[in-house]
């Protein structure tokens, strides 16, 4: 296997472990039916500058005429209806029509969109979302006037905490060409915090490898990351609370997004952002790990992670954000859906009013680290994902200073991304870090 197959192979099963999710690198294709519909977006990514377009395509296999409607209907994030339109159908047996809808035009943003079919033996919705014009999305909410002075002491708090740092082998667990280590270290408020780093076997004296730092998703017990790339070392952080940092803070799983969010200063999220700059003194403190070519990458809770790293430390180079979760907190659409459903629920059983939760979670918003970034940031986004939308992951995008950001945006999926985006991720840390 050549060294760039092998390394976006690990890149996969990284992207695969961070998110917990099989549907990262995976695709579900439908059974053929009998009556069969595809429905093409005007544009490649349904963001549109205008009139949103779509041509709906309906395939009669059967040996029955089919009559009825084809329809839209399009809605806002919260659920108000801008347009829908019906037509209707006369399909004889055998036969496939096709039925051209324009979307009049909106304010920008996203918007969801349902396509139904109603015939004689078939019914059906194919929903899906489309953008106008997102690069004009503002949040309407700023952040607190002493954000970065909050994030600068606590940084600043970090450093009082010895590090501590400690590497065990475990050769049980290694591989033909990989030492497997496991990592542990001394983060805010002195908690223990571990991981676990590969790193490729090498008779080159001195060498110093490329390191990819990979941050957890939402209750993810990240495992050591081996594979058969020879040129970077992979570090499987495990934040507090999560995977074998769980001695100390041990909630249920519902129970970890809202821990303390009634105080920003014990906020399980600030530490869990520590954690991860703390890794990154591992980093710079290891001989056989090279501190000019390190790449944080993280999906949902791990994207949130990777981002919040992006706007307070810049001895990373790049950094790789799939799905990040918690942008625009304010301007979530949906209160009965995670997290403001647990949030929510938290703030009752301790009789606290919601806006003081809010007030605290705006500095863990990451629209409020954007403009603090100055380094490459690839944000990856699903226009079908309720748990990070699209409205709320362009407020973030939209602040990063224009150089340092890409974004790749996929119609069809919800809170995952595909092998294109590794892809992607894997030349852009290639070329930057000269693994060739």
């Amino acid at each position: 296997m050549n060294s760039l197959k092998s390394f976006i192979l690990v890149l996969q099963l990284v992207l695969l472990l961070i998110t917990g999710s099989a549907n990262a690198i995976t695709t579900v294709h439908k059974a053929d039916q009998e009556i069969s519909t595809t429905l093409i977006a005007g544009s490649k990514d349904a963001i549109f500058n205008g009139l949103a377009s779509y041509t709906f395509n309906v395939k009669n296999a059967t040996d029955v005429p089919q009559t009825g409607t084809v329809s839209y209907i399009a809605v806002t994030p919260t659920g108000v209806t801008v347009a829908k339109e019906s037509r209707k159908v006369n399909l004889s047996k055998h036969s496939s029509a096709s039925y051209d809808f324009t979307v009049p035009e909106q304010k920008p943003g996203f918007y969801k969109i349902n396509f139904m079919i109603n015939v004689s033996d078939y019914d059906d919705t194919t929903r899906r979302v489309f953008g106008i014009r997102p690069e004009e999305i503002q949040s309407q909410h700023g952040r607190p006037a002493d954000f970065d002075s909050f994030w600068q002491n606590t940084k600043s708090e970090l450093a009082t905490v010895k590090p501590q740092f400690k590497m065990t082998e475990k050769a049980e667990q290694e591989t033909e060409n990989r030492k497997v280590y496991l990592i542990e270290m001394r983060s805010l408020d002195n908690i223990t915090v571990r991981g676990w780093l590969t790193i490729p076997k090498t008779s080159i004296r001195n060498r110093r490898f490329s390191t990819l730092l990979a941050l957890p998703g939402y209750q993810v017990d990240l495992k050591p990351m081996l594979g058969e790339d020879n040129d970077i070392a992979i570090i499987t952080l495990n934040v507090r609370g999560q995977g074998n940092s769980r001695d100390v803070i041990h909630p249920k799983r519902p129970d970890y997004i809202s821990l303390n969010a009634e105080d920003k200063n014990k906020y399980v999220l600030r530490g869990a952002i520590m954690d991860c700059i703390r890794a990154i003194d591992f980093i710079y403190s290891r001989p056989e790990l090279d501190p000019k070519r390190i790449e944080v990458s993280g999906g949902s809770l791990g994207g949130f992670l990777a981002a919040a790293v992006a706007g307070l430390d810049n001895r990373v180079q790049l950094v790789s954000s799939q799905n990040p979760i918690l942008s625009d907190i304010r301007n979530l659409p949906d209160q009965e859906d995670w997290p403001l459903y647990d949030l929510h629920k938290y703030a009752g059983e301790k009789g606290i009013k919601f806006d003081k939760i809010l007030d605290n979670l705006d500095y863990f918003d990451i629209k409020n680290f954007a403009q603090n970034i100055q380094i490459p940031i690839l944000l990856g986004i699903g226009l079908l994902d309720h748990l990070a939308p699209p409205n709320n992951e362009y407020a973030f995008y939209n602040l990063i200073p224009q150089k340092h950001r890409g974004i790749m945006v996929f119609k069809d999926l919800g809170h995952e991304v595909p092998m294109t985006y590794v892809l992607k991720d894997g030349h852009m840390m290639r070329d930057k870090f000269g693994l060739f």
